[in-house]
């Protein structure tokens, strides 16, 4: 019996509201954990999960079971009701309504991962991806990476 074969792996970006620093280190490793399994629970394995406290960097093995805007409504809802509820109920915390995708290639996979995984290094040094790094809400076609 044939089987459908899918290698989608989609680096995505989204931001805190009005790019609020948010993401507090008391929130955060539970935050990421949080996301990694609303991955999992859609057939999307997390391969990376990293972030400043403004904003996230996801990189998943897309799944033919779940649209890509699918899957960011579900995590960002979830995630966002998470940190509401059980994370930091007293206070206030909202993603904002847009986020980039971007397509890796698998000879790439690496290379991303290694810059999710190191996002305070590369905001501290200034060695940021600046098409992956914009403001959600201005996100333009026709970048490349660098």
């Amino acid at each position: 019996m044939r089987r459908n074969k899918l290698l989608v792996l989609v680096h995505f970006v989204w931001a805190t509201q009005d790019r609020i620093p948010l993401i507090t280190p008391n929130i955060e490793r539970r935050l990421y954990r949080y996301i990694t399994s609303v991955c999992q629970q859609h057939g999307c394995p997390a391969i990376a999960v990293g972030g400043m406290p403004d904003h996230i960097h996801l990189l998943v093995s897309l799944s033919n079971t779940i649209s890509l805007s699918e899957l960011m409504k579900e995590i960002k809802g979830s995630s966002s009701r998470f940190v509401s509820e059980q994370l930091h109920p007293e206070g206030w915390f909202a993603w904002q309504p847009n986020y980039g995708a971007f397509s890796v290639s698998p000879a790439d996979k690496e290379k991303v991962i290694g810059y999710i995984l190191n996002q305070k290094q590369h905001h501290a040094h200034g060695s940021i991806w600046k098409n992956a790094e914009e403001d959600c809400e201005h996100f333009e076609d026709g970048n490349t990476w660098q």
